[in-house]
């Protein structure tokens, strides 16, 4: 005899772990404070229709982290304190920009720094933060570049990733 039987009215355990994989791929980006990421694993849930079994194993995730963190005759208290705290607009995700640090990754790459490089990869939760901080300092430094150097780093980026070939002018030297 199986360790669990499905009900008549229950789920398939297959469609209960599919649902497991979508509320934790949601709680991933919530938890990452991946607003894009978590808006796409939304609309796909509207878009399936499978908004109430994911809430219902969101709440299941909750409750066991619950009862697993407090004494039973604490759980509740929590619950309320947590259901008294809930912001007016639950439209966003808590960001966590301030953990990207890409000024810091740039002067480390620069000093050809490895354990700095690695360790502030390692220790930025959401590194779409610090993609996006290198994407604006290198936009910053364009202008600075003498005339047809951005040409040649672009020729180069593409041979060195399967791009098309691109005449590579000569850069001038100012």
């Amino acid at each position: 005899m199986p360790a669990t039987m499905e009900l008549a009215d229950e789920l398939p355990l297959r469609e209960v772990e599919a649902a497991k994989a979508r509320a934790a791929a949601l709680l991933l980006a919530f938890r990452h404070g991946n607003q894009l990421s978590f808006d796409d694993q939304l609309d796909r849930l509207f878009a399936e229709n499978v908004e109430r079994e994911v809430t219902t194993l969101l709440v299941w995730i909750a409750a066991e982290a619950v009862r697993k963190a407090y004494a039973p005759e604490a759980a509740d208290r929590v619950l309320r304190g947590l259901a008294r705290r809930v912001p007016a607009d639950t439209s966003g995700v808590l960001l966590d920009e301030d953990a990207a640090d890409p000024a810091r990754l740039i002067e480390a790459v620069d000093a050809g720094d490895v354990p700095t490089v690695r360790a502030l990869i390692a220790a930025t939760p959401d590194t779409t933060y610090l993609v996006g901080g290198l994407l604006q300092a290198v936009a910053m430094m364009l202008p600075l570049l003498p005339e047809g150097e951005g040409a040649e780093i672009a020729a180069e980026l593409r041979r060195r990733h399967g791009g098309r070939t691109v005449h590579v002018p000569v850069a001038r030297h100012a």
